[in-house]
């Protein structure tokens, strides 16, 4: 079978019983995206993220080596439960240094990386997102964990509960009430995405 088309277990097996590399490569090929995008969403630093995001595989290589993993069939809300709590470590144990921002509150490091050729369609997208997350900074902890977990994440209401240790319905609760924050932010300031 190719690695392509193996299940994550099969995979993981591969990798734990086998030594197979690829299978593990193909497993983070598979789900590197939705980490990272998730780590990203957390901590709001493209450097940090990826420092994260190293993390996390480095924790689930040593969890896999060591044959610690149970979780069967469910290895991205595993790896995305991982992540979120390398977060929550993470800003429990340092202060974030400020960013640089421009006068309209952007990101100066962003702005820098996006200079190439699709360089106005990248800055466009760049400013929408730095909207997005200007708004989700804006709204309570819960609201936001729970948002950006659902809609960057793609995780079921089901993993969210697990991960933020809420019941289901807490979980649809704090989405609804940060989408209607949401909403209300983008009329009050006539915001367009």
């Amino acid at each position: 079978m190719r690695a392509e088309q193996a299940t994550d277990n099969d995979l993981i097996r591969a990798f734990q019983e086998e030594g197979d590399t690829s299978a593990f490569e193909t497993l983070i090929h598979r789900y590197k995206d939705k980490i990272y995008s998730s780590i990203l969403f957390f901590v709001k630093d493209s450097y940090l993220a990826e420092d994260l995001f190293q993390d996390v595989f480095i924790k689930i290589i040593d969890t896999l080596n060591q044959k610690r993993y149970t979780e069967e069939g469910k290895f991205l809300p595993w790896a995305l439960r991982i992540s979120h709590n390398l977060c929550v470590d993470y800003f429990r144990k340092v202060k974030r240094s400020p960013i640089i921002r421009t006068s309209d509150n952007q990101d100066i490091f962003e702005l820098i990386q996006v200079a190439d050729d699709g360089a106005e369609a990248k800055m466009m997208q760049a400013q929408s997102h730095e909207r997005v997350r200007r708004m989700l900074e804006l709204l309570p902890e819960e609201q936001r964990e729970i948002i950006i977990l659902r809609h960057f994440a793609n995780m079921s209401f089901k993993e969210i509960a697990l991960i933020t240790n809420c019941s289901i319905n807490t979980a649809l609760g704090r989405m609804r009430y940060g989408l209607i924050n949401l909403r209300k932010m983008m009329t009050e300031k006539q915001i367009a995405l």
